[in-house]
């Protein structure tokens, strides 16, 4: 061993270390690898930040931003209204709802994925009287399975394409990593949904008790065209009962009717007075496609209440969602939205209030507000920053709340599918064409430019840029020959399927333990290095990796949707082994004949 192998695998080893310890995050840890093999003398100053360039760097931040728009259209709790049966048993649904995530993941980010469909796990686990857990680990599951299915499903696939591409056999194409990637996640998803939901440990549910806000009551104008328009408030209601959401009164021309008769036929123009949880007020509008009436408002024509627009006014991707809370003593209480003239004077609506226990003869504009009373607020992020510092009120804690948009759900799935297709056909890299797709989303203002920097997971892109440059020291050096040869040699015993076994269980270890991103990184120049001692082909040692990276079920902190989890199912750390065990034997079980199969060594 040569003093530059030695060194990096020692810069390596305590880098590994340190992403184990988990002291530091996995940014500063990667930044710090980079800086040491700098130092070191083991990659040039010139190429330190060459990573940060890398078209499967470009790819992975071109991803996150167009899921963003997708997340906040609405697109995917449209899908969910479509694809979720309404009543069936907990197999089925959970069943269902698993391979939803595992769907979504494939074209979007795992943690996006994840994060959209949560609420509605939670009110499955609310319908089916389950622990919350039960349905939130096989989401998380599911959506960590699909997204080996796909080139830009998880960050490790890209990285691993990339690394295939410098080895001069090109970069893998999106759908390279299906025929794999699809037997296994069907594999696993039907162990979970059969059998695997069923041992998860029944824990009590932390991460939501404390942040239960009650029902948001709000004014829904029906439009002409919706689904509404000609139905009973019966089949309103029933319509409803999948969001837990409920009618309580309707208005026509101005008279408000409590209780009204459920054989009563809705018109357009009608404005329903909905009782909703704040979770399921998107789910309630978009299902019949409803508009708020106070949001609504905005589109009339300028009145007393409307603030004149001028020069400095803001622009309507600056439009944000905030709920906050009155305090006692706050200058709201006993006071109205028209009285303090929250529109003219502050630029923003008020969409619903939530009062728990209580409800309102009041229309909404006129209801006079309470110590305890929650406001769900329209407006621009700085009006309501300042509306809330002078009226006595606090933000709640951090909640993403959709409403949804059919027009920008339409052009954000379909510049989703366009960037994919590019990608899928060769017309264009994979890099070039998701660049286009977030250009694309810009302009048409399914990402707002304000959120476009905000939906960047930047530790994730400083963890690829900073590992790759580390990881071609690693090949320049050759000591991943020498680390893969010793591999091969001390347990594969130079038999090419064990190898190929070795190198997936190793990565799929080292997965449950570090960052995938960082995981896949360090594997890629083994794996390839396992191959030429070996003789063989590499392509099935770097899908064992893609395989392996993706597969981080027995500890919350090997993937962040399991780290998400953690606190709303109330797990432990022990918990995940319970049914990530299972699910990783099964999958080295399929995985290892399929990539024989699709990929011969």
């Amino acid at each position: 061993m040569t003093a530059d192998q030695g060194l990096i695998l020692g810069i390596l080893l305590a880098t590994i270390a340190m992403f184990l310890w988990g002291r530091w995050r996995h940014d500063m840890v990667a930044l710090a690898g980079l800086l040491a093999c700098v130092v070191a003398g083991l990659v040039r100053p010139a190429d330190a930040f060459a990573g940060f360039g890398h078209p499967a760097v470009i790819t992975v931040a071109c991803v996150l931003i167009l899921s963003r728009g997708l997340q906040t259209s609405g697109a995917v709790d449209a899908l969910a209204r479509v694809v979720l049966p309404s009543s069936s048993g907990p197999t089925v649904t959970i069943g269902a709802l698993t391979g939803l995530g595992a769907l979504l993941s494939a074209f979007m980010n795992n943690v996006g994925a994840l994060a959209l469909l949560m609420p509605v796990a939670i009110q499955i686990a609310r319908r089916q009287e389950l622990p919350p857990g039960r349905v939130l680990m096989p989401l998380a599951f599911g959506s960590i399975l699909g997204g080996m299915t796909t080139l830009i499903g998880t960050p490790p696939n890209l990285i691993v394409s990339g690394f295939r591409d410098r080895t001069g056999a090109g970069t893998f194409a999106m759908f390279d990593f299906t025929p794999v990637g699809i037997v296994v996640a069907a594999a696993g998803i039907a162990l979970i949904a059969l059998v695997g939901w069923r041992i998860v440990p029944a824990r009590k549910q932390t991460g939501f008790e404390g942040f239960e806000s009650g029902a948001y009551l709000t004014e829904a104008r029906v439009p002409d065209g919706s689904k509404a328009d000609g139905k009973t408030l019966r089949e309103i209601d029933t319509a409803l009962e999948q969001a837990d959401a409920q009618v309580i009164g309707l208005i026509r021309n101005e008279v408000r009717v409590n209780a009204p008769n459920p054989g009563r036929t809705v018109r357009a123009g009608d404005i329903l007075i909905i009782e909703a949880e704040a979770e399921a007020l998107a789910g309630a509008l978009s299902s019949l496609g409803l508009k708020l009436e106070e949001a609504r408002r905005d589109e009339a024509p300028l009145d007393e209440e409307t603030p004149r627009k001028t020069e400095d006014a803001p622009a309507a991707d600056e439009i944000v969602l905030m709920e906050l809370a009155i305090l006692p003593g706050s200058v709201l209480v006993g006071r109205s939205a028209s009285d303090i003239l929250l529109r003219s004077r502050y630029g923003i609506n008020l969409l619903a209030v939530s009062r728990q226990g209580k409800r309102s003869m009041a229309r909404l504009r006129s209801l006079r507000f309470a110590p305890g009373d929650l406001l769900l607020m329209q407006g621009p992020p700085d009006a309501l920053a300042e509306f809330a510092t002078t009226s006595g009120c606090v933000p709640l804690a951090e909640r993403e709340l959709r409403i949804p948009d059919r027009r920008k759900a339409i052009l954000a799935g379909g510049i989703m599918a366009a960037a994919i297709a590019g990608a899928a056909f060769g017309l264009l890299p994979a890099a070039i064409s998701f660049a286009a797709g977030v250009l694309a989303s810009m302009v048409l203002r399914t990402v707002p430019p304000r959120s476009v920097y905000e939906a960047v997971d930047w530790p994730v892109i400083v963890l690829l840029g900073a590992l790759i440059p580390v990881a071609g020291a690693m090949e320049s050096t050759g000591a991943a020959g020498v680390l893969a040869n010793f591999l091969l040699e001390s347990i594969a015993q130079g038999n090419a399927i064990v190898g190929l076994a070795l190198i997936l269980v190793v990565t799929m270890t080292l997965s449950d333990l570090m960052n995938n991103a960082a995981t896949a990184a360090v594997m890629c120049p083994i794996a390839i290095g396992a191959a030429s001692q070996l003789g063989v082909n590499a392509d099935a040692f770097l899908m064992a990796v893609a395989v392996g990276a993706s597969c981080a079920f027995l500890t919350p902190i090997g993937h962040q949707n399991n780290t998400l989890i953690l606190g709303p199912g109330g797990f432990r750390f022990s918990d995940y082994w319970r049914l990530g065990l299972p699910v990783e034997i099964l999958v080295v079980v399929v995985s290892i004949p399929m990539l024989l199969l699709v990929w011969p060594l």
